[in-house]
């Protein structure tokens, strides 16, 4: 049996996520958190998150809102709206929970999540990964993940764009 029905019931609200979060602290569970646009999936995307989800019990991901992606990326994007975001990530089984946030880097949602372990993908160091310093102080731990060569959304996007050209 597949359980779509429980696909949108993965995209929370913070208030709900941190009702959650706090069901899985109780049974000891270790949670995981990453962030991104998520604007077209990819392949490198797949495997940032399959790298995060191995991190932990539970994997949340924070989107970017529409107008936080079109401050960060630019007029023309996002390409697909914040709740298709949402519910495409919310369909694979590696994720937990997703939450959309409004700010430009996801340091109140850090904040307000704890998580045990921060996943960032790309060529970061520690100092660089907006929250890294929080969730050290919180005892918990930052992974950097490898960015996979080839997959962007920015380059997908000019790969149409030739295209039609």
């Amino acid at each position: 049996m597949k359980a779509v029905k429980v696909i949108p019931d993965k995209i929370f609200t913070l208030p709900n996520l941190l009702h959650r979060i706090a069901s899985w602290k109780v049974t000891n569970k270790t949670i995981a958190f990453t962030n991104g646009c998520f604007d077209i999936l990819h392949e490198g995307h797949i495997a940032s998150l399959s790298e995060a989800a191995s991190e932990a019990d539970y994997l949340i991901v924070g989107v970017n809102s529409d107008a936080s992606t079109k401050r960060l990326k630019g007029p023309e994007r996002p390409v697909n709206h914040e709740h298709s975001r949402a519910l495409l990530l919310a369909s694979l089984a590696i994720v937990d929970a997703v939450v959309i946030f409004e700010e430009d880097t996801p340091l109140q949602l850090i904040t307000a999540v704890q998580p045990d372990v921060l996943v960032k993908g790309g060529d970061y160091t520690i100092e660089q990964i907006v929250g890294a310093k929080e969730v050290i102080a919180n005892g918990g731990r930052v992974v950097i993940n490898p960015i996979v060569e080839g997959f962007s959304t920015t380059g997908i996007i000019q790969q149409i764009k030739a295209s039609f050209s």
